[in-house]
Parts: structure tokens; sequence; C-alpha cells
């Protein structure tokens, strides 16, 4: 087969096969097709699109262009996956609670993106802990406590992982088809028994309206299940930061709080919702409300912060680190309120701008090299619908200097809005899709 065939074949709007897919996602892992014709066929599937066939073909070669997990277990082993919010911190509270109900967690996880934070720098916010483990340590970590939040090996989808980066560079990112792909080769290659995907809408999300949520929650539970992992998705709100935290060490507090009991809020009610349709899905659970039910147990009873504490020692963090966790994190050294110029009910927030504002301080990164700093974000952000008055904390911002602080005050000022009267509030979940 040829790279230069193949790309034709797509520029003129035609078909292609599973066997060329297979063939051009080898091409991307070896090195067979070079970067102009790997950015040639990602402009020509952005402009083209491909069938409901070539998504699913497109992806179980990407899947199938490293290693594939496989898992001998006695119950399933199942994950969830978010398009990305901020204070969006599901991943450690529904995993542990997951792992508490009886299943198993290989969550392979991602860094940060644009203005949303990743999983992983939030792990590696807890000190000692490795999110890289070698493929023998992360099964015994699974194994031993029923879940383990880590790295991609270069071994994983690393067609996606070469199509990924020229489609960053080529503006090409947007594409339904090899969104799809990118998201679900990863997941799938963990070898997962079911999934959950966490769809965000809102001026916090990537996808800004319901009908762009919609068609690519569509994409992604058709996709999977005709790839053979059973899936479902949530359309949910992120019009607000999910937690009141923003910041990888501050998420981690945040977390914390739900799995020992301090708060519960939308955090612990959205890890219940997506881990209920999980546990559904799985056969764990007679129903999603069953499920629900379960997780909500697990996170109560304290169980679900038992796990988490087991799986935070076994891959390299504090041995009691769930009995005192606040000892442990980092704190930065400019802490500051960012009081209320005038009086208002909070009618909308700028998600978006928020995220920016951490990455901004050092709390995600602008470029790949980027070293991330745990201690910096926002917390005790106000909520839609609060009523504030004049001097009441909008927020608090962590900074490791005072000139970063300035600047992410106003950036929090331009990002809440106060009107006189209060909006309807948005449902945390929009709509589910399920096959």
């Amino acid at each position: 087969m040829d790279a230069r065939a193949i790309n034709a074949t797509l520029r003129k709007g035609q078909h292609l096969t599973a066997q060329q897919l297979a063939w051009f996602a080898e091409g991307l892992a070896d090195g067979a097709v070079s970067d102009a014709q790997a950015g040639a066929f990602a402009m020509a599937v952005c402009l083209r699109g491909l069938s409901e066939e070539g998504r699913v073909a497109l992806t179980l070669a990407m899947r199938d262009s490293g290693d594939v997990l496989r898992w001998d277990l006695d119950a399933p082993a199942i994950d969830k996956h978010s398009t990305g919010g901020v204070g969006d911190c599901v991943s450690l509270v529904l995993a542990p609670a997951l792992a508490a109900c009886g299943a198993y967690v290989p969550m392979i996880s991602g860094r940060g993106l644009g203005h949303t934070g990743g999983t992983l720098d939030k792990m590696e916010a807890i000190p000692g802990l490795v999110t890289g483990l070698d493929e023998d340590r992360f099964r015994k970590v699974v194994r031993e406590t029923g879940a383990a939040i880590v790295s991609a090996s270069a071994d994983i989808a690393p067609a996606d992982k070469r199509l990924y980066a020229i489609r960053d560079v080529t503006g090409t990112v947007e594409s339904l088809d090899l969104i799809t792909a990118s998201i679900l080769s990863k997941k799938l290659a963990a070898g997962l028994d079911g999934l959950v995907l966490d769809v965000k809408l809102g001026t916090g999300a990537f996808m800004k309206t319901a009908e762009e949520a919609r068609a690519l929650a569509q994409a992604l539970v058709k996709t999977a299940n005709a790839a053979g992992c059973k899936t479902t998705a949530l359309i949910t709100d992120m019009s607000q930061p999910l937690a009141s935290s923003l910041g990888n060490a501050l998420e981690v507090d945040a977390s914390l709080r739900v799995l020992t009991g301090l708060d519960y809020g939308p955090l612990g009610e959205l890890s219940a919702e997506l881990g209920g349709a999980l546990l559904a899905s799985a056969g764990l659970a007679k129903d999603a409300a069953d499920g629900k039910a379960k997780i909500a147990d697990a996170i109560r009873s304290g169980t679900a912060a038992e796990r988490f504490g087991r799986m935070v020692y076994a891959m390299g963090g504090p041995v009691h680190f769930v009995e005192n966790w606040q000892r442990f994190m980092p704190e930065a050294p400019v802490i500051r309120e960012i009081p209320a110029s005038e009086a208002g009910v909070v009618t909308a927030i700028d998600g978006e701008a928020l995220g920016l504002a951490v990455v901004e301080l050092g709390g995600g990164r602008q470029v790949e090299s980027d070293v991330v700093d745990p201690a910096v974000g926002l917390s005790e952000v106000v909520r839609l619908g609060d009523r504030i008055e004049k001097g009441q904390p909008l927020a608090r911002v962590h900074a490791a200097r005072v000139g970063q602080a300035d600047a992410a005050e106003a950036a929090v000022r331009a990002a809440i809005t106060l009107g006189e009267k209060a909006q309807d509030l948005p449902p945390l979940v929009h709509e589910r899709i399920v096959p």
C-alpha cells in the first residue's frame, strides 16, 4: 500500500478499507508514514470525514499499533474518561469508589491540555507518588488495591501519539473522527470490559454547545461498542467548575474532602452518577440507580477512601496519606482572598478563563516542557446562584509570587459575572447516551 494513494482516496471523499487504515496506523507507529503524509491524512479526514465503519477501523488500528493489555481478574476491568473541564477531579474519587464496589480500574490518564487540568498532574502533586509505572508494577497495583491511575507507556497506541502531535501543529484537532479514535484507541488498549464517558458541556469545556457535545458523545459510544467495549456516556455540565478548587494540590484536597466525608456536593454527586452507569453496564449493579447508590455508599462509608490510601502507598506515596493529607500537600507562599467589588448574584462563570488563569499561575503547561507548580491555583470559587455581598470573597488565589497573584485576581474578577436576579441553574447531567 501507499500513503499517497490512501490520502488521494480520502481527498476524493471515498471510503478507506480497514486494511488501508491498519496499514496507515502501522506506518504512523513505525515511521513508514512521513510527517507530511500524516498531516495530509489528518487534514483529509478533517475535511472529508470517515464513515462509521472507517471510524471504528481507525480506532482499532491505532489501538493495535502497540501493546494491548489483557487482564485475568475475578471481576470486570472498567474505567471512565472525561473530555476535560475545570475543577474536574472525578477520577480521584471514582477510581477508588469503583474498586470498593468490587471492580478493577486500570486507569490510563493524561496530563493537562489547554485550560483543563490533567489527572496525572493531580496525582503527582502527592509527594513520592509515581504515575509512570512499568507494566508489571501497574498490574500488581491493580490486583492488590483494585485501582491504579497511571500514564500511558510508549508502547500504548503509538500511532495515536504520533498523529496527535501532528494534529496539534496542523490545526486538525477538532475532527470528530480523529478525536474519537484518539480517545478510544488508548482506552481500548487498556483491555477494558466497560467504559463510561463524561462529555463536558459549557464554558469550561472544549464542547461549548449541546449539539457539539451530543455529536461527540454519540460518536464515542457507537465506536466503542462497535469495537467490543460496553460503553455509555453522560453529557455533564461545565458551565462552572465542578469542584470549588482549581489546581493540582487543591483538587487533591477537594477529592479527599469528598472521600473522607467532609464534603460531597457536585463532585461527589457526579462521581456517583458516572460510577452508577458504569457499574450497571459492567453487571455489578442492577441498574444505574442501584449503581449510583453503591458508589455513594462506598464514599460515605469510608471504604473508597481506604482504597485510595492503599493505591497512593502502592504507587510510592505516603503510607498514612488519607489520615492526614493536608500535612503532606504543598502550599503556595502567596494566598489571597479576592473580594467582590459589588453585591449581586453570580449569574455566569467563564470556566475556560479560570482554567487559563491557573495555567498562568504555573499550574498547567503553555508548552510541553513547562514544569507544573502543584501548589498554585484557585480555591473557594463561588458558584452560580450564590448571592454575594460587597467585600465577600469571590475566590482565594494561591500563587508563587505577588505579581502572579495580581494577574490571577484580575482574571477571576473578569471571569465571574454578578447580576441582580438569579438565573435558572443548569442540571449536573444534561443527557445520557446509551448504545
